[in-house]
C-alpha cells in the first residue's frame, strides 16, 4: 500500500465510497424511468410513495424520532421542500421527452448555476475559473439543445424542463450551504410525500395512468427506483459530511457520464453528434473547473 493512499482517513475512504454510489444511483434514474410505459405521474407517484417511506424511516432512526427535525422546519426547509418538488416533475417528464444523454449532461451544469445564484443572492465572489467554465458549458448545452430541434417540439421541452430542474437543483444547493442548519433530508422526505399526492391527483386530472393497473413487472422496477433515489439522497447527505466539498462535487459528478451509459447498454440509446459534440464540452467544463476548484 502507497504512503499516499494509507494517508487517506478511513472516514474519508468511507465518504468518497458513499457519494460515489449515489452518483451511480441516480444515473439509473432515466433508463428507469423511460423503461416503464406507465407515463411521468404514475412514476412521480410510486417513486414518492417508496423513497418518501424509506428517507422517513431513516430521518427517524438517524434523529431518534422524526418531531425534533419537524420543529426545525423553517422556511428555508419547507421553501426547499417546494423547490424540490417542482425540480422533481420537470426531472422525469424530461426523461419522456428527451435523451437521457441530454438531462444529463444538462444537469451537469448544476454547479456553474449555483454559482450564479450564490453570486445574486448571496453575494459570494466569482472566479475567473468559474465564468470560463461556465461560458464553456453553456455554449455546449446550447450545441446539444440545437441539435434537438431534429427531434421535434418535444425534445425541445424535455431539454428545457431539464434546464428548469437544474436550475431548482442550483438554488436548493445555495440553499443548503446559507442554511446549514436546516432538516433538508427530512425536506427531501416531504417533498417525496408530496410528489406521491401530486401524481396521484394531477394523473387523474389529466387521464393520467392509474398507479394500480400498471404491470407488475413495471411496478417493480418503480419500487427499485423509488429505493435507488432514497439511497442516492442518503449516500450524498452522509458522505458529503467526511470528505471536501470539491472532491464531492466531483465524485457527483460522475453521474454526468454513466447516464449516457446505462441509456446505451439498458435502452439502446444511442448518441447524436451534436450530443457528443456539445455533452463533451459540458463534461470538460465540468472536470476542469471542478479540478481547479480543488487546487
Amino acid at each position: 500500500m502507497s504512503t499516499e493512499a494509507s494517508a487517506i482517513p478511513p472516514a474519508a475512504r468511507i465518504g468518497a465510497i458513499m457519494v460515489l454510489l449515489s452518483a451511480v444511483a441516480w444515473s439509473l434514474a432515466g433508463p428507469l424511468t423511460k423503461g416503464v410505459t406507465a407515463d411521468a405521474w404514475a412514476v412521480l407517484a410510486w417513486r414518492g410513495l417508496i423513497s418518501g417511506a424509506v428517507i422517513l424511516a431513516y430521518v427517524a432512526w438517524r434523529s431518534g424520532g422524526i418531531m425534533a427535525d419537524l420543529r426545525r422546519m423553517g422556511w428555508a426547509a419547507w421553501a426547499a421542500t417546494a423547490i424540490g418538488s417542482v425540480a422533481t416533475v420537470a426531472f422525469i417528464a424530461s426523461f419522456k421527452l428527451t435523451a437521457v444523454a441530454h438531462v444529463a449532461v444538462i444537469y451537469g451544469t448544476a454547479p456553474f448555476w449555483a454559482a450564479g445564484v450564490a453570486w445574486l443572492w448571496l453575494r459570494e465572489r466569482t472566479s475567473r475559473t468559474v465564468v470560463i467554465a461556465s461560458t464553456a458549458a453553456l455554449i455546449g448545452v446550447a450545441v446539444m439543445v440545437g441539435g434537438s430541434s431534429g427531434g421535434g417540439p418535444a425534445s425541445l421541452t424535455g431539454d428545457a424542463l431539464a434546464i428548469l430542474m437544474t436550475l431548482g437543483m442550483a438554488v436548493m444547493m445555495v440553499m443548503i450551504r446559507r442554511y446549514p442548519g436546516a432538516p433538508m433530508v427530512l425536506a427531501a422526505a416531504v417533498s417525496s410525500a408530496l410528489l406521491l399526492i401530486v401524481g396521484l391527483v394531477v394523473g387523474a386530472m389529466f387521464g393520467g395512468t392509474d398507479p394500480l393497473a400498471i404491470p407488475s413487472s413495471e411496478i417493480a422496477v418503480l419500487v427499485a427506483f423509488g429505493l435507488l433515489h432514497a439511497a442516492a439522497v442518503v449516500l450524498l447527505t452522509e458522505g458529503a459530511r467526511l470528505i471536501p466539498a470539491p472532491e464531492a462535487a466531483l465524485l457527483g459528478a460522475m453521474e454526468v457520464p454513466i447516464a449516457p451509459v446505462w441509456a446505451l447498454l439498458l435502452l439502446g440509446e444511442g448518441l447524436s453528434g451534436s450530443t457528443l459534440v456539445g455533452g463533451g464540452t459540458v463534461v470538460i467544463a465540468l472536470f476542469w473547473y471542478l479540478r481547479r476548484s480543488g487546487d
